[in-house]
């Protein structure tokens, strides 16, 4: 089995685990009065199952996302991009005309 596809499986066990400890939670702190809705509806397990299964979704992205950025290859490049050096402040003038009678007068 090619490893990319070893590691999706692994991160999708770990997004299994991650969601029924979520899902666990939720049930367990009574978060918006799920466990008693979710304890007196004939619906309920489906419910439950909803809700683990599409937790597993989320989870498991976000930990195959994190694993394959942190596979990256760390180029010979500087840090803060390639123009880093390139840029420097060069003075500019400008001209400013004294105040006008007017607006000294205005200021007063």
């Amino acid at each position: 089995m090619p490893q990319l596809v070893r590691l999706y499986i692994r991160n999708v066990l770990f997004g299994f685990a991650l969601a029924v400890a979520f899902v666990a939670t939720l049930l367990a702190f009574n978060v918006a009065n799920l466990w008693q809705l979710v304890s007196t509806s004939d619906m309920g397990v489906l419910a439950v199952v909803m809700l683990v299964v599409f937790n597993t979704i989320v989870f498991a992205g976000v930990q195959f996302a994190i694993n394959i950025m942190a596979m990256a290859e760390d180029e010979d490049k500087p840090a803060g991009g390639l123009r880093q050096h390139d840029m420097q402040l060069q003075p500019i003038p400008v001209r400013v005309d004294p105040p006008s009678r007017l607006q000294r007068q205005l200021r007063r």
